[in-house]
């Protein structure tokens, strides 16, 4: 009951929102009732504009805070990010969204009028596979609802449907919703932001990958038995793995040669400064960058959420918070060097005796994500801060004239949901695990225009094999870098069935032990006093010490941000718990394994 009153009520208020302009210019919206609504076309966009606010938006909370990749333990992410997650959480248990596609589902069956809604439909097919998709990731199988249900549907007290089954569907609705999708070539400038075939196309692609990869390597660890807790594994197919792997290959390689789309690399511009993959996600007008690029060069994004300086600005103190998301070790440790090998592997890594060595010769993207479009900091001047500093900076998402062009809540970036360099990943990803195998022509057509924007070598077979690496793990060191605070990290984690390993160490912060580096000893002044200019690092104020660990360099001390004794992840981690709220309402919702 809960359930459905919950999305009775959203679908109700994005329908009015949406259409208040309708509203106010046709009859009181209190006589309004669906038997006077969707009567032409444009009543189904004004309804399926509203769907648009299903799309994520600026929110810090999907910024991949606690994962191995950060050294922010903050309360976004901590919970999964530190085992700690509650039966008692109320999740994401959101079936809003899906009560209103289905209303339009409905509304376009009956539909007698003229005029071509089949757009709309398509809209409808695809939100609602985004819902379900959302569902799935955190918690696995989930009760299926595809129709507008009343307080007397039996459906308001099934029992969950099997992960297998909340795939299938969500990949029916997608195959539904693509052909009658128009081409991103073919919307307007007025509706550029609306969902194209080829976005559509795109998410198809992150399912199966998503689920061709958990049905390999977390098998139905997760699942339950249906009887007595999770969603049971009705529905599963021996065949999907390669199935899937098979469809994201084609998937992607259509949107690579057909969407019109290209890596937004302005790299070559001198005054750019290498730093496109800083300005791409703060990209606004022709001010907000130093080469004049407004949002219309934009041909990277393929799913966004549209903002505005004058219509919706982001609301959100997106620079300053930015400025505070402090990376870690492993991530800082991840990024390639020029020549294209890992830092452990290439001559060219300077290694930690001076602040700004590991930076030398190193991806462009490493040090645009950290120092946007300047440059880190060098010799014994560095300042590590108050308590919870890692010794790094973050700038990814900081907007170019902080302070002077834009203020806090007024950038107005649009925000990338899925772009071109995704659909790069992916293709490659799928193709190696489908095949064993992928071609350098094959890595050329994807990773290696992420390569170039970031200013290192070529990912190459030869490459790998001259210098003992592993593709699979050259794959996925390339989406973890190229995604950085993109919210993907900890879905990554989970599909690839290394959530525990990853997330169970210590996040740590810059190397600092031994006389020779000079965050770990001070100059006396000519009056006695330590000076403030070399004071680099204080022990006393990190609550967790330092931690001996292997680097590019072997093994040396680095400062503790957030202890490994505070990590107690499991495979029933995994999954999010059903909450328990609606477990009460409906006790045929069984409970997932662990909890």
């Amino acid at each position: 009951m809960k359930r459905l009153l919950i999305y009775i009520m959203a679908a109700l208020m994005i329908s009015l929102t949406a259409c208040q302009k309708n509203f106010i210019d046709l009859k009181p919206t209190a006589n309004f009732t669906d038997a006077v609504y969707f009567k032409q076309p444009n009543d189904f966009k004004t309804y399926a504009t509203g769907l648009y606010g299903q799309l994520p938006g600026w929110d810090f909370g999907a910024m991949d805070n606690s994962s191995d990749l950060s050294a922010n333990a903050n309360g976004a992410g901590y919970d999964i990010g530190h085992g700690t997650i509650a039966t008692s959480t109320s999740g994401s248990w959101d079936y809003a969204g899906i009560r209103s596609c289905n209303t339009l589902l409905s509304k376009a069956r009956s539909y007698t009028g003229g005029g071509n809604i089949n757009q709309y439909i398509g809209e409808a097919y695809f939100f609602r596979a985004f819902a379900y998709f959302s569902l799935l990731k955190t918690f696995g199988g989930v009760p299926i609802d595809t129709t507008v249900l009343t307080t007397n549907s039996p459906e308001l007290f099934a029992p969950r449907n099997s992960r297998y089954e909340v795939v299938k569907q969500i990949l029916s609705d997608l195959t539904q919703a693509i052909p009658n999708l128009p081409a991103e070539q073919n919307i307007a400038a007025a509706d550029k932001g609306r969902v194209s075939k080829w976005a559509a196309e795109a998410v198809k692609a992150q399912v199966e990958l998503y689920e061709a990869t958990w049905e390999k390597y977390v098998a139905q660890s997760t699942d339950g038995d249906g009887k007595a807790t999770g969603g049971g594994t009705a529905g599963y197919d021996v065949g999907n793995v390669n199935r899937y792997l098979a469809g994201v290959v084609a998937l992607c390689q259509d949107v690579m040669n057909n969407g019109g789309y290209a890596i937004w690399n302005k790299n070559t511009v001198t005054s750019m400064a290498n730093a496109s993959s800083w300005y791409l996600f703060n990209l606004e007008d022709a001010a907000s960058n130093p080469g004049g690029f407004d949002k219309s060069s934009n041909t990277e994004f393929i799913l966004y959420n549209v903002y505005d300086y004058t219509l919706k600005k982001g609301g959100k103190n997106i620079t300053w918070t930015s400025w505070q998301l402090y990376p870690s070790r492993k991530f800082v440790d991840m990024a390639v060097c020029s020549d294209g090998l890992p830092p452990e592997k290439s001559p060219l890594f300077q290694g930690y005796h001076k602040i700004g060595d590991e930076f030398k010769n190193r991806d462009y993207r490493l040090i645009n994500y950290l120092y946007g479009n300047g440059t880190p900091p060098t010799g014994g001047t560095l300042d590590f801060g108050s308590l919870g500093s890692s010794g790094y900076g973050n700038s990814k998402y900081a907007v170019y004239g902080y302070g002077a062009r834009r203020t806090d809540n007024t950038e107005s970036a649009n925000y990338p949901i899925i772009r071109l360099a995704e659909v790069y990943l992916m293709y490659a990803e799928a193709l190696y695990e489908l095949n064993g195998v992928i071609t350098d022509a094959q890595l050329d057509a994807s990773i290696n225009k992420l390569r170039d924007r970031g200013g290192v070598a070529h990912l190459s077979n030869a490459l790998v094999t001259a210098n003992g690496l592993d593709m699979l793990t050259e794959i996925r060191r390339e989406r973890a870098v190229e995604f950085y605070r993109e919210g993907r990290r900890f879905d990554d984690l989970k599909r690839w069935g290394i959530l525990e390993s990853a997330l169970n160490p210590s996040r740590l912060g810059m190397v600092v032990g031994g006389a020779s580096y000079t965050t770990n000893f001070k100059t006396a002044s000519s009056n006695g006093t330590d000076s403030v200019i070399a004071a680099n690092y204080h022990p006393s104020t990190y609550v967790f010490g330092e931690e001996a660990v292997q680097t590019p360099k072997g093994i040396l001390n680095c400062v503790v941000i957030d202890s490994k004794a505070n990590h107690s992840v499991a495979k029933k981690h995994y999954l999010y718990p059903v909450p328990l709220s609606q477990i009460t309402l409906n006790s045929k919702l069984l409970q997932n394994p662990g909890y």
